[in-house]
């Protein structure tokens, strides 16, 4: 259900669920793409390489949903003047979001140096903002992990989407 405002802010929850995959040991990754309160686009998709690290696994779904945010920004840039232009992501790896923002680039990272310099780019431009985020409140958990009961209701919640119960 979508509710009516006039908030066109852009914000992402992205998240990686690293060695998430028992058989082969690959990460799932996700985000949830809002505009103001609404969720407008979401994903989920295990990958096909492995990652070293939950860092690179949580980079990679950065990069990954910065694609699409970029997409996405484009088109409501387009659309109303009303859009504010920074999207701001969350994610809930701290060594990922302060590689984000860091400008020294690690010898240990050199496996994501394409992925690092798109972000990294984005970043500087001020193009994105990337936000640590605790894991008690990343909605993109829903897509890459299993849940509590209790925690996936609390999301879904927060999601807007609420169980009928038919008579």
């Amino acid at each position: 259900m979508l509710m009516h405002h006039n908030d066109f802010s852009l914000h992402i929850y992205s998240e990686a669920d690293w060695v998430g995959d028992v058989n082969d040991q690959a990460s799932t990754i996700g985000y949830l793409l809002f505009i103001g309160r609404n969720p407008v686009s979401w994903s989920s998709k295990k990958q096909r390489m492995i990652a070293r690290s939950s860092i690179e696994a949580e980079y990679r779904a950065v990069a990954s949903v910065l694609a699409e945010t970029n997409w996405v920004t484009n088109l409501l840039a387009k659309l109303t003047p009303k859009f504010q232009k920074v999207p701001t992501i969350y994610c809930d790896n701290v060594g990922a979001t302060y590689l984000c923002a860091n400008p020294i680039f690690h010898n240990r990272m050199k496996h994501i140096v394409v992925d690092f310099h798109f972000v990294r780019n984005q970043v500087q431009l001020k193009q994105v903002q990337v936000f640590h985020i605790q894991s008690a409140y990343q909605l993109a958990d829903t897509l890459t992990k299993s849940l509590s009961k209790s925690a996936f209701e609390r999301h879904m919640f927060k999601l807007g989407v609420v169980a009928h119960c038919l008579p």
